[in-house]
């Protein structure tokens, strides 16, 4: 079957049209869909690895042959690249984004050999493609970033970045080579010439776009003096800081205590994968001094003698293989502090902070290699509290910003000052968090009493409202086959739900209908069924007032809107004069998926103690341009700690998310500056659809400074595989 035909993009036809990220996306993926078929177009693969058959060596044929069999099934390998390239670019951003990394650090000592090869597969195939877009590339991320909300670039939440190509390309052979070996064999050419394609989409869409109207975004932010340039961890994966002596066994071993203690020759052949060969020592020993070297020609004069005896002595070390631990540790260490120093999330004061901590974590990494392996360490929980707690500023002039780097570069000071011998490190961290943790509680005592307040109001809430949605199926239950007008079965399964749930929840002796709530149902649905009504005019007449007046003071507990309380009585009234007349009225069946997943229903006291907002209150500012529904849908699942910024009063608020509810209908979220903001799940699924939320950070930055060293470890292990 022949190819589908992938029609340029229009530029004049579109020239100065607003496009949103839903229009782009689409606009990419509909070009994209014949990706796939030029990869595997046999005639021009088959002469391209024929040129390069001396890299290929003997794979070479076997490469055409796997080529040809995927030719030959090309609609079913369209059809799925297709699939996992949307799902790919729809879910790429946000959590997942972060969560599928190629590498992980925190998993390096806990991977297979089979899963170690396939990071390797997808790296190798992340580095071919990104070769070839490497010149057309930051243009489309910056104007991909203005499109998401951003005034400074960010390539690491661009859904079309060619990381996101890889993971559709890969899932796809996936589906169709299951042999790990053979797709290892096959990725790289394949890759090759997906970047070629690839780059001229990048090159097609960024015309496209500008031509709409689209202005790119700005660089990163200045940073701190003597820090390096703003870039974020994922784009700094390919610069020179990745041309390190780290590769993914050294960075196992070093995890797992092996460097240090193990003796100087052991052989660990065994533990390793043979894809994963570790670098020879004396090629390790030349990288290390060629760093040492070139830190001793910018040092001082006065330095020279003292960082001659340090090249001397790490190469003395390293060459009988005693302390390659510790020189590894160090390495971990200034690529961790550089990722977080190129991350222009952070305030270029906040990054000068990090930056007067290496010295204290160069110390410590020699001595103590379990701030490596332990999460908990002190020392990165410090460093994770600071840049954590830092997101909640938008810039240097926002509230309580000044007071907050006071803290923290006293704490910064507190560790340089300390007389370090390496083996207290852990105690030293402990205590200046302690110290650091005070100030802050101190500061943030107001706040945490209304988050408290408002996490007791909406817990109090859930529970009313899980209850009622228990009691509006029993309702439901008791009017099967009875005539009851819509109106009622609304009001009888909505806001009276909610009543009887709260008069069940605040009886504490345990009775289950304390003020004859529930049992007024049944009187209500025989009032308005006039058929059987009017057969008892006397009986009706005589139970009409008790019944206003126990709705009446039952909606009251739950504080609903007189304006509201008046319609539905009126409404009510008038059923019931029809029923005394005789007159006939007509029912309408409720469908199923109106009655499911109500809203959750809030007390005018809860609501102003948690600061809840209403859809009503989702509402766009006035120069928003909308991101796609289903582009925000990789917010799911929110973690606890996690800083965004969502609209709220038509504008953009940063806030971090406080508290969720133990059935997840509800969250709390709060601003650095004190305020709160709660909303059920619906306001938030309003949100998150209409792309109204975006992710600022899923509170892990030290870890993601970490998982970007494991990568780059990762690529290094990749050359190594490779033979350069």
């Amino acid at each position: 079957m022949a190819s589908p035909t992938q029609a340029p993009l229009a530029l004049t036809d579109q020239l100065g049209a607003r496009v949103s990220v839903r229009e782009c996306l689409e606009t990419a993926l509909k070009q994209a869909n014949g990706l796939i078929d030029k990869v595997l177009q046999l005639e021009s693969t088959k002469k391209k690895i024929q040129s390069n058959n001396a890299s290929h060596g003997e794979n070479a044929e076997g490469i055409v042959m796997i080529i040809t069999m995927l030719s030959s099934r090309i609609d079913a390998v369209r059809s799925s690249f297709s699939e996992h390239l949307r799902t790919a670019v729809y879910g790429g951003v946000g959590v997942d984004a972060y969560a599928r990394q190629l590498m992980r650090f925190e998993d390096l000592q806990l991977l297979e050999e089979e899963q170690l090869d396939e990071s390797i597969e997808l790296a190798r195939a992340q580095q071919e493609i990104e070769e070839a877009v490497e010149g057309v590339l930051p243009p489309l991320d910056a104007l991909m970033s203005t499109l998401l909300g951003w005034i400074r670039v960010q390539p690491q939440i661009n859904p079309l970045r060619p990381a996101i190509f890889v993971r559709a390309l890969c899932d796809c052979l996936a589906d169709h080579i299951p042999d790990a070996q053979v797709r290892g064999a096959v990725i790289a050419p394949i890759a090759a010439r997906m970047g070629l394609h690839l780059a001229k989409l990048y090159k097609e869409l960024a015309d496209w776009m500008r031509a709409c109207g689209v202005e790119p975004a700005g660089l990163a932010a200045p940073v701190a003096p003597g820090t390096p340039s703003g870039q974020t961890p994922a784009a700094n994966m390919g610069s020179s800081v990745a041309r390190t002596l780290l590769t993914l066994d050294k960075l196992r071993r070093l995890l797992s205590g092996e460097l240090d203690a193990a003796p100087a020759q052991q052989d660990f052949s065994l533990t390793v994968p043979a894809s994963l060969v570790a670098l020879q020592d004396m090629r390790q020993v030349e990288a290390m001094v060629q760093r040492l070297s070139k830190r001793a020609k910018e040092a001082k004069k006065g330095d020279a003698t003292q960082e001659s005896l340090k090249q001397a002595a790490a190469r003395m070390a390293l060459a009988d293989g005693k302390s390659l631990g510790k020189q590894l540790g160090e390495e971990v260490v200034r690529l961790m502090l550089e990722n977080l120093l190129h991350d222009d999330r952070l305030l270029p004061s906040v990054r000068g902070v990090l930056a007067s901590l290496e010295p204290v974590l160069l110390v410590m990494a020699k001595f103590d290699q379990q701030f490596f392996s332990d999460k908990a360490h002190p020392a990165r929980v410090l460093i994770e509290r600071i840049t954590s707690r830092s997101l909640g500023f938008a810039n240097q002039q926002a509230e309580g910003f000044a007071r907050f780097l006071q803290s923290a570069e006293l704490a910064a000071s507190a560790l340089a000052k300390h007389p370090h011998t390496g083996g207290d490190s852990a105690t030293v961290f402990a205590q200046v968090q302690n110290k650091l943790d005070a100030v802050w509680a101190k500061d943030d005592e107001t706040q945490r009493l209304k988050r408290e307040e408002a996490a007791r109001a909406l817990m109090q809430a859930e529970q009313r409202n899980m209850l009622a949605q228990y009691l509006a199926q029993d309702f439901r239950d008791r009017v099967q086959s009875k005539d009851i007008p819509q109106t009622v079965l609304d009001f009888v399964c909505g806001p009276w739900a909610q009543v009887v749930a709260q008069s069940q929840l605040a009886c504490k002796d345990g009775t289950s209908d304390p003020q004859g709530y529930s049992a007024i149902v049944d009187e209500l649905f025989w009032s308005v069924q006039p058929r059987v009504a009017r057969r008892n005019r006397t009986r009706l007449v005589e139970i009409i007032p008790g019944i206003l007046g126990k709705l009446r003071t039952g909606l009251q507990l739950v504080e609903f809107p007189p304006e509201r309380i008046a319609a539905f009585f009126d409404e009510l009234i008038g059923l019931h004069e029809a029923a005394l007349e005789g007159r006939k009225t007509h029912k309408v069946d409720i469908p199923p998926q109106e009655a499911a997943n109500p809203d959750v229903w809030l007390r005018a006291q809860e609501t102003l103690e948690a600061g809840y907002l209403t859809e009503d209150t989702a509402m766009p500012p006035a120069d928003y341009a909308d991101s796609g529904a289903e582009l925000g849908a990789a917010l799911k699942g929110l973690p606890v700690g996690a800083w965004v910024e969502l609209v709220i009063d038509g504008a953009w608020l940063r806030v971090q998310l406080n508290w969720v509810s133990p059935h997840r209908s509800l969250y709390l979220f709060g601003s650095a500056a004190g305020s709160t903001h709660s909303m059920s799940q619906r306001t938030l699924d309003k949100l998150r659809e209409g792309g109204m939320i975006r992710l600022v950070s899923d509170g892990h930055m030290v870890d993601d400074a970490l998982n970007a060293v494991a990568q780059t470890a990762l690529r290094n292990s990749l050359g190594k595989a490779s033979g350069t």
